[in-house]
């Protein structure tokens, strides 16, 4: 890609709050000609936390030093110290950065001032409807807008001289699932409800909402709901929600605007506070219902209705995706499927980047053992990466392997810039499988349905991997029924195997078979001499004369110190021909001085034509008679010459 290259770390794209800041990152992306790739994880609500570490290891990714700059949401993040190493590996990188809503010196910083916005909601809940009861939602501790907007909820208290239990204030993650657990906690543990329940997000706020009517309490008239951010009417609940209008949109376009002038030497102001305004409405006693009107509740039918209608589109995609990956046997096959579901979903771009070892046969256990040798699994992403689908405006084409760092196969350059990617990690566990690139598709990916799809092509992904380790598994078994383990060529199983068909063949059509028997000379005397490794090495020396020597015939290790050779279609002068080749290549290692004994074998074979019922290793009986004439005629030429 040409243009400037801008990385964005951030987590939970489903969200309100990150899906509206990247809305205004893409348009900005265009307006300014950068090309973004937007690193995403989904963590957090799995209670998983080797899912989590998987989901983590995207933002070890990037190689900040090939960008050109970076927006940072590590306030999404809700595993600080992944946040921390970013931010540390940025700095070291000396890009540029911009910080959104967490400052973070010396990077550029766009933010709200969070305490002010939160005093005024609290100052209107007491003056206005002369609340006095308070409890609270908030995000996590470590957050800053979490702890600037409780702080400046806690200080409109203590000025108005208003207490709050510890039970009345509710530690959650800015999730829907936080507002539940939240008012099931004030119900369960306070003496008594609040008159008004202040959240420090709409997400959790309505949450909280729900919950309170399910409990049979009505919002306002019972309890009041406050919220925070004001994105949470995009999903047109029904009670209007107090809350702070913020630009979250403005945010990532001006994030991308600071980068921009930055590269381009424009002088400007290292951080941004943005205006904010409070919009106190139905859930807290003001305002009215939108509802009555007519005309209002006709949009919000349509759009309730395009949203569902949205949602069982993408879900039937989804589902069928998954159900046909899940199906696949085999790799080839789990490839084609995916192929047609890139089609369907019909991305700009779309990559699927394996890791070069993603079908490494380690496995968790290995890693988790307190044996150090065993190997780990795999838990980076590999210097290359292949690219077994690569499709570009509406074509497949071929990328082979590119270096990870690169993100993008450099080899594909459409030519475009203000382009935004969204880079999601295929795992499973801890277990890094690679990762995938995508760039507008007819599905929206911001969207947590998303956090489904990717899950979903991961976990198959891990069920092809474990279909082709078990067939590495039979693969070896088969080779340990067939081989001899310490030699390395057949046992008589394996010979059994492969002289099956020819040995058929040469009975169907009465052809000669040369069945030939070695014996090594003097093992006992080798082993007692020099030791029973060095013994090894004999046995082991005669099965590589037999790779050297043989050239279409097939042969074994019959046991201990013997061997036998196969050939079919053979004759007499083959044989001796074979013999002379044997005897050569034994001389040969003896030259060569490697072994402190002289290596030595006895051979003797049998050509024979093979009668239907008759068994092959009856010829071998034959041969090794054969054999046994050739040592005695050895043993007794070795003592005249004593």
């Amino acid at each position: 890609m040409s243009g400037y290259r801008i990385a964005v770390i951030i987590e939970e794209i489903g969200q309100s709050y990150q899906s509206s800041i990247l809305d205004g990152i893409s348009s900005a992306a265009d307006e300014f000609g950068l090309n973004i790739l937007a690193f995403t994880s989904f963590s957090g609500d799995m209670g998983n936390a080797r899912h989590d570490v998987g989901e983590f290891n995207i933002f070890n990714l990037p190689d900040f030093n090939d960008f050109d700059g970076a927006i940072l949401l590590t306030n999404t993040i809700y595993y600080k110290p992944v946040g921390n190493i970013v931010l540390d590996r940025i700095k070291k990188a000396g890009i540029p950065a911009v910080s959104i809503d967490k400052d973070v010196p010396p990077f550029f910083y766009i933010g709200i001032d969070n305490k002010t916005a939160m005093r005024k909601i609290t100052e209107h809940m007491i003056n206005e409807h002369g609340f006095t009861r308070f409890a609270y939602i908030s995000g996590p501790p470590g957050n800053t807008e979490s702890s600037d907007r409780l702080a400046g909820f806690s200080s409109v208290l203590e000025e108005n001289k208003l207490k709050i239990t510890e039970d009345a204030i509710y530690y959650g993650d800015f999730r829907a699932p936080t507002g539940k657990l939240a008012v099931e906690q004030f119900i369960e543990c306070l003496p008594e409800m609040p008159q008004a329940i202040i959240c420090a997000n709409d997400v959790m706020a309505a949450s909280a909402i729900t919950t309170l009517t399910s409990h049979g309490y009505s919002v306002p008239d019972d309890i009041a709901v406050t919220g925070f951010d004001n994105t949470y009417n995009s999903h047109n609940y029904q009670v209007e929600l107090t809350s702070v209008e913020r630009p979250l949109g403005l945010s990532g376009r001006l994030a991308c605007k600071m980068l921009y002038n930055h590269l381009r030497g424009i002088s400007q102001e290292r951080s941004v506070i943005l205006n904010m305004s409070t919009c106190f409405t139905e859930s807290c006693g003001c305002g009215h219902n939108a509802l009555s009107d007519l005309s209002e509740l006709k949009k919000l039918n349509y759009r309730n209705y395009s949203n569902f209608e949205s949602i069982q589109t993408y879900m039937s995609i989804l589902n069928r995706i998954s159900t046909q990956l899940l199906a696949c046997n085999n790799f080839d096959e789990y490839i084609s499927t995916l192929k047609r579901a890139a089609v369907e979903i019909h991305p700009d771009e779309f990559y699927f980047c394996l890791c070069d070892n993603w079908d490494s046969e380690t496995t968790v256990e290995n890693s988790t053992g307190s044996d150090s040798s065993s190997e780990k699994v795999p838990v980076t992403f590999t210097e290359e990466v292949i690219v077994p689908i690569a499709y570009v405006n509406g074509e497949f084409i071929n990328c082979g392997k590119f270096k990870s760092k690169d993100i993008i196969p450099p080899s594909v350059n459409t030519g475009d810039n203000g382009k935004l990617f969204f880079v999601t990690p295929l795992h499973f566990g801890e277990r890094c499988l690679g990762y995938m690139a995508i760039r507008s598709t007819k599905l929206a990916l911001q969207n947590i349905m998303f956090q489904s799809f990717c899950i979903n092509i991961s976990n198959s992904l891990e069920n092809i991997r474990k279909l082709m380790c078990l067939e590495y598994a039979i693969d070896r078994l088969g080779k340990l029924y067939a081989q001899d383990t310490f030699s390395g060529i057949y046992n008589r199983n394996g010979f059994v195997l492969a002289t099956s068909e020819l040995y058929d063949k040469c009975t169907e059509e009465q052809l000669s078979i040369m069945l030939m028997f070695i014996d090594l000379d003097g093992l006992k005397g080798i082993n007692d001499t020099y030791g029973h490794n060095t013994g090894d090495q004999a046995i082991c020396n005669i099965a590589d004369v037999l790779r050297d020597s043989c050239e279409k015939e097939i042969f074994c290790r019959f046991g201990g110190d013997e061997f036998i050779i196969f050939g079919a279609d053979y004759t007499e002068e083959a044989a001796k021909n074979l013999t002379l080749r044997i005897q050569n290549n034994i001389e040969r290692i003896n030259k060569s001085k490697i072994n402190p004994f002289k290596l030595s074998a006895s051979t003797g074979f049998i050509i024979a034509t093979p009668k239907k019922g008759e068994d092959i290793f009856n010829f071998v009986t034959e041969a090794d008679k054969q054999m046994y004439k050739e040592k005695k005629k050895k043993k007794l030429s070795n003592y005249l010459k004593s």
